[in-house]
């Protein structure tokens, strides 16, 4: 499966549960590990639980192997690897003191990585 499909599936199983914020990450210039990030919000442990589990779930029925996961159990934080794709799901306290965006971003609000014409138009649509 290619990276562009693998960021669709996990974009939408994240939007089938009410995540929050859902911002995409083309890495593919900058690190060697992995072609894109996406970030997303949860409001609560479960809700944060819920949406890492639904993206394992939406990925496995794709065909795509989840490398690994982890955080889940806390549900403050949860990472699950794709390989090409990797998606943090935290709440918004935690996003907002970690800033993964800030860290592969310029520093004034635009990434670094080349954003996707999918990444601007999800960000409309949740009115960003």
């Amino acid at each position: 499966m290619k990276t562009a499909q693998i960021e669709e599936a996990v974009v939408a199983a994240l939007r089938d549960i009410k995540g929050k914020d859902i911002e995409v990450i083309d890495t593919h210039d900058l690190t060697p590990l992995f072609e894109r990030i996406v970030i997303a919000s949860g409001d609560s442990n479960r809700h944060v639980r819920s949406l890492a589990r639904k993206v394992e779930d939406k990925a496995r029925e794709a065909g795509v192997e989840v490398l690994s996961t982890e955080g889940k159990e806390a549900g403050e934080w949860a990472l699950v690897d794709l390989g090409e794709v990797v998606v943090h799901v935290m709440q918004p306290a935690v996003r907002g003191y970690y800033a993964l965006e800030e860290l592969w971003g310029t520093g004034d609000g635009r990434s670094r990585g080349q954003r996707t014409e999918k990444t601007e138009r999800w960000g409309r649509r949740q009115g960003e």
